[in-house]
């Protein structure tokens, strides 16, 4: 087994050690996700904490973990009786990216259930975690499925497993940790609620600081179990400090005032619902607890604002977290101190709710092999500018306000990953069929399995009640959900679609249609073209806010190379189509449709739109023609590409109605 990194090793980082510490506490705060970008320790100090917890003492045999003092009367190993346990370490269990429903909350013995009435459960790593942590790297990747369930058992501090009228349900009370790159996508606002803290990680600018950790990574790979030596001292203080703030917490008195300072500070950051308050005064219950206190100071409120309400701001996903800080201070001042009769020590390596200092006050990367760059500002990431710049350029127009836009889908039945936009044989979703399983089996359709075993129980020798069932006669569900799609947007930038006040309606369409496709789980793209080229402004991506920024700065002007821009989109969909060929595209052209520069520039752009036609991918044209005289030329291209033509105004969702459900396209090849 691998020696990990010191957790008090780690350099700075001092919010995310604090979240952490906290949930060791008290894990009744609910978990702490962690953002940030690529190599900044996340992944180092989840793993250093799993250390610092004391042992646990198990009932000896049960695959529960049940606490021997109070062993849980419905463990589908119990009942337990009473007798000693044996300690071992608190886990650490890691859910892959990847991981099925199944592996998750575990899975049921169909064939056993069937001919013998017997609850034959294999646990899930839910169960592994019991009186654990449980750590989702990537979690923002996860399938949605996945993560409402396991935030489910965090909240209930249970797992049910329902399956064909066999039920079983077992403890899951763990740490649950996520980290994420909010580059490759955001979690939905209902699921970033259910977090109870989040904290925003990056690497130090700082030269010394960075040395720092260059010098503790390199000193750790040479020999892990020689400079975990080194930080013994340091790390037996923290677990020691970790079981006496677990004692001191049921002492720990949370007055009125206190109270009234966290209601007034989650009202005046109009956080939704009540959770935020819950998760505040939990938070800062742990951090008076982890000084030594046994009573909630302001600055207990305060740092617990910081920590439980910047990720519930959030009205879209457009939105970065945070919280201003001026204004928290305005409001905890104008809603007085909390009692402090007696403030009490600040306990061992300071007080305040700091984690314990290790001499460097910067950021660490405690990662190997990440790049600790700075995540850039919009413009500084080496984005490509657009040929013929100076032909006519003007200032970026801002987007106008976002609208709910009509349902654009994929027609036929696609495979794809699960999402919200358009029908696919998916896991979850109503069942429209049988059939034999490929692999393991996960969704058993019961009809049809009784169906297939039941002309042959004679031949197999029935004698009492139970079905004889063989392996051939399991039927696997099909089931029709919805999926995900990779929506390609193609934006015409040049001079004919340069008139300001018309740029920024265009632009907040498109923004109105990266916010319906980070509603339905989609990937997106974003090709630009003008003056003689066109431009991939961004690859695609699971992040829809990294798309947005990369509108909002668009520049205009110039002439307009059409086919251009359809044979940049219509590589980029190649590529993309190779590395997730599952995945079915909408490509979302935005122009007015005319075509200039070079020699017959219409029929080029002609012939590059029938390259998608062929290929049977789905399309759409917003036609963002303006003025009295119309010539039509965004309907011909539609025509071109086996699409559909929409103005800007058909595009709301709450115009008339008879538009757009599907999108025309043949579907008979995905793309």
């Amino acid at each position: 087994m691998s020696t990990p990194f010191p957790f008090t090793a780690v350099v700075g980082q001092d919010d995310l050690r604090l979240a952490l510490l906290l949930n060791a506490v008290s894990p009744a705060v609910g978990g702490v996700l962690v953002r940030g970008e690529k190599g900044t320790a996340k992944s180092t100090a989840v793993r250093a904490l799993s250390v610092l917890l004391p042992e646990v003492a198990v009932v000896p045999g049960c695959r529960f973990s049940c606490d021997p003092a109070a062993p849980d009367p419905a463990c589908p190993d119990g009942p337990h009786e009473p007798g000693p346990g044996v300690e071992r370490p608190a886990r650490m269990v890691e859910l892959p990216v990847g991981a099925s429903e199944d592996r998750l909350v575990g899975a049921l013995d169909i064939e056993r259930a069937l001919a013998e009435g017997v609850k034959a459960f294999e646990p899930g790593l839910l169960a592994d975690a019991h009186r654990g942590i449980l750590y989702v790297d990537e979690v923002n990747l996860l399938h949605d499925h996945l993560v409402d369930l396991l935030l489910d058992a965090a909240a209930m501090g249970a797992s049910y497993v329902e399956r064909e009228g066999v039920s079983v349900r077992h403890a899951a009370k763990f740490l649950l940790v996520g980290t994420m790159n909010p580059e490759e996508g955001e979690l939905r606002p209902q699921l970033l609620d259910r977090f109870g803290l989040t904290v925003e990680v990056a690497a130090s600018r700082e030269p010394d600081q960075r040395v720092e950790v260059v010098r503790r990574r390199l000193a750790h790979d040479d020999d892990p179990a020689g400079f975990a030596a080194r930080w013994a001292h340091e790390e037996g203080a923290v677990r020691a400090r970790i079981v006496a703030a677990r004692e001191l917490l049921p002492s720990v008195r949370l007055g009125d005032g206190a109270l009234r300072q966290i209601a007034a500070t989650c009202a005046a950051f109009e956080v939704d619902g009540m959770r935020a308050d819950i998760v505040m005064a939990r938070t800062a219950v742990a951090l008076a607890a982890w000084a030594g206190r046994t009573d909630v100071l302001a600055e207990d409120v305060r740092q617990a604002a910081l920590l439980a309400l910047p990720h519930r701001r959030r009205r879209n996903p457009f939105d970065a977290p945070g919280l201003d800080e001026d204004k928290l201070d305005e409001t905890l001042e104008e809603f007085g101190e909390p009692e402090d009769d007696d403030p009490g020590p600040d306990g061992p390596g300071g007080g305040g709710g700091q984690p314990p200092r290790d001499g460097s006050d910067g950021p660490q990367d405690g990662d190997t092999g990440g790049d600790t760059g700075a995540r850039p500002e919009a413009g500084e990431d080496g984005e490509p500018q657009p040929s013929g710049a100076g032909s006519g350029e003007q200032q970026p127009a801002r987007a106008a306000e976002p609208f709910r836009t009509k349902v654009l889908s994929v027609p036929g039945l696609g495979e794809g990953a699960a999402g919200r936009r358009s029908r696919a044989r998916t896991e979850h979703g109503r069942t429209t069929g049988a059939r034999r399983p490929r692999g393991a089996l996960t969704k058993l359709h019961l009809a049809a399995t009784v169906q297939a075993a039941a002309p042959h129980q004679r031949a197999r020798g029935r004698s009492g009640r139970g079905l004889v069932v063989r392996r051939d006669d399991l039927r696997q569900a099909t089931r029709e959900g919805r999926e995900g799609n990779l929506v390609l947007f193609v934006v015409d930038a040049s001079g004919s679609m340069a008139a300001r006040q018309r740029m920024s309606a265009v632009k907040g369409a498109v923004l109105s249609l990266l916010l319906d496709a980070y509603q339905r789980r989609d990937k997106v793209g974003l090709v630009t073209f003008r003056g003689s080229a066109a431009d991939v402004a961004l690859p695609p991506t699971s992040s829809v806010d990294a798309a947005a920024v990369r509108l909002e700065s668009l520049p205009t002007g110039g002439r307009t190379p059409l086919a251009a821009g359809l044979l940049r989109a219509h590589e980029v969909l190649r590529v993309e189509r190779l590395r997730d060929p599952a995945r079915r595209a909408l490509v979302v052209v935005v122009t007015d449709g005319r075509a200039t520069g070079g020699p017959e520039p219409v029929a080029l752009a002609g012939r590059a739109a029938r390259l998608f036609a062929a290929d049977g991918v789905a399309s759409v044209v917003v036609d963002c023609e303006s003025g009295p005289v119309r010539l039509g030329l965004a309907g011909q291209l539609a025509g071109e590409l086996g699409g559909t033509a929409v103005t800007l105004d058909e595009l709301r969702a709450d115009s008339i109605a008879g538009l757009v459900r599907d999108v025309q396209g043949n579907s008979g090849r995905a793309a």
